[in-house]
């Protein structure tokens, strides 16, 4: 038996990364899991796999209810689509800042709009955002996704005050830098990627990238029915990078 044994559960970005982690771990630990990626040939094997662009209405409105109608409700939402931006505040145009604050900000709205009436149906709704320790501690050239992921973590508050009355929590998690696919993407475009690397790796105190495994089990426990008492939490997850200083 499984602490998700029955739930219906949707991952945004669930084909690779942090998000494949999640809905891995979710399935092994009993969850029904429908993955929402602009890709679907990749993801855990044994979830649904559902084409969806955060950006677009139209598409997020029809992943949601097809994933509903798959797994038979949804109990849990897992907003973890996003995208990168580097530069300062005057390293990217007006068209970027939207399009990046589109996708990851609007686009975690657009899912639990869509998602709502589902979760208002579940006895174990639940929502988990994906924030990031850049949301509180300033990082160079990191501007513009600072600023999106700021909003994540204000707006994961607003609807846990919003919606703590119809049973449905919401959290969320801040991790540090995490060994994943945009961060390798990121180090592949650097000057020197063996010294940026471990410039990355060193600004944490723990010394190491964040796993994309350490952040789904910190997912799971959000959104887990064992943390019923839990809502309106932004876990860090960033190595120590937000508190300490060695």
């Amino acid at each position: 038996m499984g602490d998700f044994d029955g739930i219906a559960a949707i991952v945004t970005g669930g084909a690779s990364g942090i998000g494949a982690a999640t809905a891995a771990l979710l399935l092994e630990r009993g969850a029904k899991v429908a993955v929402l990626d602009l890709t679907i040939d990749a993801g855990p094997e044994r979830a649904s796999r559902i084409p969806c662009d955060v950006s677009d209405p139209a598409s997020v409105e029809a992943a949601v209810h097809a994933a509903a109608f798959e797994l038979g409700g949804i109990d849990v939402v897992i907003n973890n689509a996003g995208i990168g931006a580097g530069g300062d505040v005057a390293a990217n145009d007006d068209d970027e800042w939207h399009r990046v604050l589109d996708v990851n900000v609007v686009g975690m709205a657009r899912v639990a709009r869509a998602a709502l009436p589902y979760l208002r149906e579940s006895k174990r709704a639940a929502i988990v955002n994906t924030s990031s320790v850049v949301a509180v501690v300033g990082v160079k050239n990191r501007a513009l996704y600072s600023a999106s992921k700021g909003a994540v973590s204000g707006l994961t508050l607003a609807m846990a005050a919003d919606h703590v009355g119809e049973g449905i929590r919401v959290n969320a998690v801040a991790p540090g830098t995490a060994d994943t696919p945009w961060v390798a993407r990121l180090l592949d475009q650097a000057d020197d990627p063996a010294a940026m690397g471990e410039a990355l790796r060193q600004r944490q105190p723990m010394g190491r990238l964040v796993t994309a495994d350490e952040v789904a089990h910190a997912i799971a426990y959000l959104a887990s029915p064992l943390s019923g008492s839990t809502t309106g939490t932004i876990l860090s997850v960033d190595g120590g990078m937000a508190h300490l200083r060695t």
